[in-house]
């Protein structure tokens, strides 16, 4: 004989995959929040990705700017523009670029 408590214990008991549909998700199923989530951890991911690559490839990232030039250059710059006005002879030019370890017409690279 079967009760309504024993049919309601019954139904309590039953596994919440075979409910109906309205029954296990209240509000909605979940699965859009979990694209969202996914889909957010991949553009993540693509950005990542993106930056690393080119920090290997030895480009600088697009909010660093451009690179600074060290004092060194601006010190030839100076003393190349200082000879051309003429304001200090062949030699003082030629002694000041080996202070700066540099020989002028050289390239900066080496021989190659």
């Amino acid at each position: 004989m079967r009760t309504a408590l024993t049919a309601a214990a019954g139904r309590a008991a039953e596994p919440a995959f075979l409910a109906e549909p309205a029954a296990r998700f209240h509000h909605g199923p979940p699965f859009p929040m979990i694209g969202a989530a996914m889909l957010l951890v991949l553009l993540l991911l693509g950005v990542l990705a993106y930056l690393l690559i080119t920090r290997f490839k030895g480009r600088r990232p697009p909010w660093a700017g451009a690179a600074h030039e060290p004092p060194e250059y601006a010190a030839r710059k100076v003393l190349a523009e200082r000879f051309a006005r003429g304001d200090i002879t062949v030699d003082e030019f030629l002694e000041r670029a080996s202070v700066l370890n540099w020989t002028p017409g050289a390239r900066e690279g080496g021989p190659k």
